[in-house]
């Protein structure tokens, strides 16, 4: 059987990164993981191929050449799905399809042939039996959550590897934290299931192998959800394996509690880690205890986000805007939290309500969903009727962003940064398309870009400051360009 594993588009979001990445000659961020790790879960006499829409076309003999197309999306790639579900169906191609999209709103994709929800490991095993046997179901659901110690090494050989910024690979699923906007643990439960150190080096093998020596992020929603885990064997682990091994950084997501264990926070660097996204959301305490985000509550964050950058990795931060309880006053609030923590990305959308989340379950009930849930973060767009009114809070969401990505608050917080950061322990080479970034961001925001002066008072700063992080100072500069671009397009 021929089996065509296909990957739906990103539009233009923050984390798509997709204006920076011409810098580096890159087309995408990160490869689908998820896919990837499917595609080694299917029989081995089947043939595969997998497209990118991402990175490559999909093309009329792709479609020809399938047998069956393999769909895996989230919700912010809700409208280029739509798009090759249409045109799956128009060849007559049978369409299997999974994910956190299809597994939160399966009543959505009526043309889809077979909906295989939840973890992989558990339900695709049991379609392809029934497959086998002449009796596929229309949808299988998972019954708990899968050992991930059975989870195979993802196939790198069905992409180009070459054509993404960075690698990816799992460590853990599920979260100890049940925010009240949080879908994680619905999909992936509340106890964090980990992999074996044996197997995570087995897979960083696989990709060092392949000669990657770029960056790599640990996927899992809280790297640190099972900390006994992480520093008795992971960490210790991947110290060791790091030792003969050039380039290959990790960065990761973490709840902020990381900030309270001193010997976590060193193991992680010494491991390779130089950056870690953290979900602030709110500096105000009632809308933390509104949206169950009690472990950021009785807490100086400020202090926290110093604590992790002092520790040799860079704090990247979630915030977010549009609570019940917030007030006015909250949008400046979150522009001084912002400046003064030195976080330089710094992710802040207006409050959306995934399905799935008791958010939603909640809102619902007051009927206050009024769209679509997009999945983009930073798009200026809600899908809930706000307390303070949505042209309040829409105005309010503008000015933050109008602020801490103008070129003067977003080079400040570069300079804070790059004062605060130890040197991380481990740095990506310098390959030939990182070499020429340097002079493609000297033209495009140094001479092109009305940001030219903060850029070079940034770049001379560096080199008589901290002239090491002159690398950084660099990739946060082109990364403030994408920022702005982002803006512009969806909120500005």
């Amino acid at each position: 059987m021929n089996i065509l594993l296909i990957y739906p588009q990103f539009p233009e979001t923050f984390w798509s990164f997709s204006y920076a990445l011409r810098f580096i000659g890159k087309k995408a961020a990160f490869p689908p993981l998820g896919l990837l790790t499917v595609a080694a879960l299917l029989p081995a006499a089947w043939s595969l191929r997998l497209v990118d829409v991402n990175v490559d076309d999909l093309t009329d003999q792709d479609l020809a050449w399938a047998d069956m197309a393999f769909l895996s999306a989230m919700a912010v790639q809700r409208k280029s799905t739509a798009a090759i579900i249409t045109r799956c169906h128009g060849k007559g191609l049978t369409i299997v399809a999974g994910g956190p999209l299809f597994t939160a709103e399966p009543e959505a994709f009526g043309q889809v042939d077979y909906l295989v929800l939840g973890e992989a490991e558990m339900t695709l095993p049991v379609f392809i039996t029934d497959l086998e046997n002449g009796c596929p179901q229309k949808i299988y659901r998972a019954n708990g959550y899968p050992d991930v110690h059975q989870t195979p090494i993802p196939l790198w050989h069905l992409i180009h590897m070459n054509r993404y910024a960075s690698l990816n690979i799992q460590y853990s699923r599920g979260c100890p934290f049940d925010c009240d906007f949080c879908n994680i643990t619905s999909l992936f439960g509340s106890r964090p299931r980990t992999k074996t150190p044996s197997q995570v080096l087995a897979e960083l093998d696989a990709i060092y192998r392949t000669g990657w020596r770029g960056n790599i992020f640990f996927v899992d929603d809280n790297f640190i959800g099972n900390k006994g885990s992480l520093k008795m064997q992971l960490l210790p682990a991947l110290i060791e394996w790091r030792k003969d091994k050039k380039g290959c950084v990790f960065f990761t997501e973490s709840s902020i509690n990381l900030a309270d264990d001193p010997e976590l926070m060193t193991l992680m660097a010494d491991a390779g880690f130089d950056s870690v996204f953290i979900g602030i959301e709110s500096p105000d305490e009632s809308s933390l205890t509104e949206c169950r985000k009690v472990h950021n509550k009785n807490r100086n964050m400020l202090l926290d986000v110093k604590k992790i950058h002092r520790s040799g990795m860079q704090v990247m931060g979630g915030f977010i805007v549009g609570f019940d309880s917030d007030t006015p006053s909250i949008f400046q609030r979150q522009i001084d939290f912002i400046q003064q923590s030195g976080i330089v990305t710094a992710m802040v959308g207006m409050l959306q309500a995934p399905p799935g989340t008791r958010l939603f379950d909640r809102l619902v009930g007051e009927r206050r969903v009024c769209a679509d849930f997009s999945g983009d973060n930073v798009d200026g767009r809600t899908n809930i009727i706000p307390v303070m009114g949505l042209d309040h809070l829409i105005d309010g969401y503008r000015t933050i962003m109008r602020q801490i990505y103008s070129p003067r608050k977003y080079y400040q917080r570069v300079r804070s940064i790059l004062k605060d950061l130890k040197v991380p322990a481990a740095t990506v080479p310098i390959d030939g398309q990182r070499f020429l970034a340097f002079f493609r961001a000297c033209l495009r925001l140094g001479v092109l870009g009305k940001e030219r002066c903060q850029y070079w008072y940034l770049l001379i700063w560096t080199l008589a400051r901290r002239p090491r992080m002159l690398p950084l100072a660099v990739t946060l500069s082109i990364y403030g360009y994408h920022y702005r671009r982002i803006c512009e397009l969806h909120i500005l």
